[in-house]
C-alpha cells in the first residue's frame, strides 16, 4: 500500500466527526504545502510496538541530534488523538514561539512548543493555522 493509500484509510479509520475534519485539514495542509513530501508513520517501533498515534507527515527537515547525526523527518504531522486533533509543526527553536505568535488567535486550541491541539476543526481559525504552518515551515528552513 503507498503513502497515499495509507493515509487515505487512517483517515477514513476515525470516527465520522474526526474523519471529516482530519480530510479537511488534509486539504488545508496539501494547499500550503502543495509539493511537499508525504509520510505515514503508523506509530510502532522495529519491534511492531505501539509507540505513538499513526501520523500524517508533509515536508521534509533534517533533524540535527546532539550527537552530531542526522535523520529526514516531516515538517508538519497530523494526528488524531483520544480527545481531538494535533498538528506538528516541527523544528522550530523557540519552544514559546507558536503559542505566542499564534496563540491567541488561533480560537480553542492549546499549543505547545511544536503541537497545536484542538477538539474540532470548528474551534480554530483555519486561514491562521495554515499562517503557522507556512511560518514553520519558513523558520524550520531558514534554520537547519
Amino acid at each position: 500500500m503507498n503513502v497515499k493509500e495509507q493515509i487515505k484509510q487512517y483517515i477514513a479509520s476515525q470516527p465520522e466527526q474526526k474523519s471529516s475534519d482530519m480530510q479537511e485539514l488534509h486539504q488545508h495542509i496539501l494547499e500550503v504545502l502543495p509539493k511537499s513530501k508525504l509520510w505515514f508513520l503508523d506509530g510502532k517501533d522495529d519491534k511492531g510496538k505501539i509507540v505513538s498515534n499513526p501520523n500524517i507527515g508533509y515536508g521534509s527537515y533534517s533533524i540535527k541530534y546532539a550527537d552530531g547525526t542526522t535523520r529526514e523527518f516531516y515538517q508538519i504531522g497530523l494526528s488524531a488523538n483520544t480527545t481531538g486533533i494535533s498538528v506538528y509543526i516541527m523544528g522550530i527553536k523557540d519552544k514559546k514561539y507558536l503559542a505566542t505568535t499564534y496563540g491567541k488567535n488561533l480560537g480553542k486550541a492549546s499549543v505547545t512548543g511544536y503541537c497545536i491541539k484542538f477538539k474540532t476543526i470548528k474551534d480554530i481559525n483555519v486561514d491562521i493555522l495554515q499562517e503557522a504552518i507556512r511560518d514553520g515551515v519558513e523558520i524550520t528552513g531558514k534554520s537547519n
